[in-house]
């Protein structure tokens, strides 16, 4: 049992040892008052992710009516009493499992005193129920030296101690917006230089070429489903940002210009959330690569995407002038406003 806030290498040793020693495994967690960035909601996917076979039980307060009539109602805050958290622990896992429990796995010296308690908490209701084992794994943290609270003071630099599928969760991305040849490509790749991490590139540039500038309107789906694909790919992969070169809401608006309508389906991609938004402006000549139109489209798609993003009410930075005062302005924008 845990708050996994995050998760992280030795939380996963300790599930991973108990997964060796046992037929059946519960994960128990939960946090009160919740820790930002581990809400339970990610907790949940996390050990999913990482631990499809055990039975995680994650709990939070708005779910607790949720459970059996002989569960306790009421989380108790994480500084609350060692007996009152034993007991706690005890009342839920007998109201959720079908057998009581034959051990703890915890890194924890708290862990003697557990077992202890299930035991006698078991024995009231069956004298005969064997004593309950409390399995100490690693208590020096020497195979894994880490703990939750040294992961939230920098999580960044110590993400060596996540899975990449954990660590993605606090991957920031960023989304560059902008009408044709507004410099968002060359943004995005200077960024991700700037921060030592990776870009998106945009998908439906790649199509169009492939496919010599003639799509079809089923396309335009196709290439924000592979744009977003490609996003959740890269997230594994990025370091604290990741700067996605475009986003749906750029393919609904191709979308209209080429087919004067959209798949429903599109139309909520374009929906897409995104933590940062940068919109380019286009503040220099034009430059023809051969796969634009025109300035003149240029200028409408920028009005386009301010008209959109302030119904949207999306928040964003417009980056402006010459490639360096853009990569400056935005980098310092970003660690401003924090991950």
């Amino acid at each position: 049992m845990g708050k996994f806030a995050p998760l992280h290498l030795g939380h996963e040793a300790l599930i991973r040892r108990a997964l060796d020693q046992c037929h059946e495994v519960v994960v128990l967690s939960w946090s009160n008052p919740e820790i930002p960035g581990s809400e339970p909601e990610r907790r949940e996917r996390w050990l999913h992710d990482r631990f499809p076979t055990v039975r995680a039980i994650v709990l939070a307060q708005e779910r607790m009516n949720d459970l059996p009539p002989d569960a306790p109602r009421h989380l108790p805050r994480n500084d609350a009493d060692p007996p009152e958290l034993r007991q706690f622990c005890a009342k839920i896992l007998s109201s959720l499992t079908v057998e009581p429990i034959d051990a703890v796995f915890t890194s924890e010296s708290y862990g003697d005193a557990f077992a202890r308690h299930l035991t006698a908490f078991y024995r009231q209701h069956e004298e005969d129920t064997a004593e309950v084992a409390h399995v100490l794994v690693d208590p020096d943290r020497i195979a894994v030296p880490i703990s939750g609270t040294q992961l939230r003071s920098d999580l960044h630099a110590l993400r060596h101690f996540l899975a990449p599928s954990v660590y993605a969760s606090f991957v920031v991305r960023v989304c560059l917006l902008g009408g044709e040849s507004s410099g968002k490509s060359s943004l995005a790749a200077a960024l991700a230089s700037h921060f030592g991490t990776i870009q998106v590139e945009e998908y439906g540039r790649d199509l169009w070429e492939e496919r010599d500038g003639r799509l079809g309107f089923e396309d335009l789906l196709r290439i924000a489903e592979t744009q977003i694909s490609r996003e959740e790919t890269a997230l594994r992969s990025a370091n604290q940002f990741l700067f996605c070169d475009t986003s749906p809401l750029t393919t609904l608006h191709y979308s209209h210009v080429l087919f004067s309508r959209a798949d429903p389906r599109l139309e909520q991609l374009a929906d897409r959330n995104y933590p940062r938004v940068v919109l380019c402006a286009p503040d220099f000549d034009f430059v023809q690569d051969g796969t634009r139109l025109d300035a003149t489209f240029r200028a409408r798609q920028h009005a386009w995407l301010l008209a959109e993003l302030a119904r949207r009410k999306t928040p964003y930075f417009l980056a402006e002038g010459p490639l360096p005062l853009r990569v400056e302005a935005v980098a310092r924008w970003l660690v401003e406003r924090g991950s």
